[in-house]
């Protein structure tokens, strides 16, 4: 599923060099982090969430297919402060 999430994340962003794709598995669900240069976070996730919301259900109807039980997030993370 984590090769499934690069493809589809580095496909949509203009920078694929800066996405990252981190699983953490936590008791039975794996949760896919991913790290996006700034620019990047808004095109993944689309106008009110629905390119995000894709990904997401077909992360889902995959990992279900499979056996697994997969979620995605989208980890931001905050510039050094002045």
């Amino acid at each position: 599923m984590q090769a499934f999430l690069e493809y589809v994340v580095k496909g949509l962003v203009d920078h694929p060099e800066a996405a990252t794709v981190t699983p953490v598995v936590k008791d039975a669900l794996t949760i896919y982090e991913v790290r996006l240069h700034p620019e990047d976070v808004g095109k993944v996730i689309g106008r009110q969430g629905m390119t995000i919301n894709a990904i997401r259900s077909l992360l889902v109807a995959g990992s279900a297919r499979k056996g697994l039980r997969c979620a995605m997030e989208i980890v931001e993370e905050k510039p050094p402060a002045r």
